[in-house]
């Protein structure tokens, strides 16, 4: 039985997930977007994954410089959430553009972001998307509660009151 596409768009916007950026720096310069599919991959070896369009400028910038960096947005990056996702593209092409970033060989740390810095260990392409399996060789955790996005719109987690 084929599903139907729709049908899983629908269902795929009830599932609430972290706000991230992905960038990278090195021989392909620098490059950062806002994904939404970030996952813990193992603890032993300690690695994660990240889903990037296949044809997009950083799923090519990922496997040219071979490095990237997750950023884990804050509650309040909203802007930085939508400048990213390239809302912002038209007035300021240069996404990095006045932030106060902290740059590591992986690619830039944005502000107040709990980031995993990342060797690119492999790629598997699967439809429309590249997974991204990435080594993790640091970790800046900035002590800041996540962003989250279901159902079109941002969130912020808060403990369930009994």
């Amino acid at each position: 039985m084929k599903l139907a596409r729709q049908a899983f768009i629908t269902a795929m916007r009830k599932v609430a997930s972290t706000v991230t950026v992905v960038t990278t720096d090195g021989p392909a310069g620098q490059s950062g977007a806002t994904v939404s599919a970030f996952s813990s991959l193992s603890a032993d070896p300690p690695s994660v994954l990240v889903c990037l369009k296949a044809d997009s400028r950083i799923a090519q910038a990922v496997k040219d410089n071979g490095v990237f960096c997750v950023n884990i947005l804050s509650e309040d990056a909203e802007e930085l959430a939508n400048r990213f996702a390239g809302a912002l593209d038209q007035t300021r092409p240069n996404r990095f553009e006045g932030l106060e970033i902290t740059n590591t060989d992986e690619g830039p740390i944005l502000p107040k972001a709990t980031s995993f810095a990342c060797s690119l260990n492999r790629t598997v392409i699967h439809g429309s998307h590249a997974i991204c399996i990435g080594d993790v060789t640091g970790i800046s955790d900035a002590g800041e509660q996540p962003l989250t996005y279901m159902s079109g719109a941002f969130h912020v987690v808060r403990p369930k009151s009994d």
